[in-house]
């Protein structure tokens, strides 16, 4: 069970990723805080970024 649970966590985090690699969230300008709060809050956000979810975040 536990490792059904780490599995499905590290999908969840890669799925995150890919969607801020797609948004070109690393490339560009240099971080800030918005910016790396941004791309943290969409890995964070994993799948839910392919059904609308689009987290931006201010500091």
């Amino acid at each position: 069970m536990r490792r059904i649970v780490l599995v499905g966590l590290v999908l969840w985090l890669i799925a995150g990723v890919a969607a801020a690699a797609q948004r070109d969230y690393f490339t560009g300008a240099p971080a800030d805080c918005d910016r790396v709060t941004t791309i943290t809050a969409t890995a964070l956000a994993g799948p839910l970024n392919y059904v609308g979810a689009d987290p931006n975040v201010r500091c």
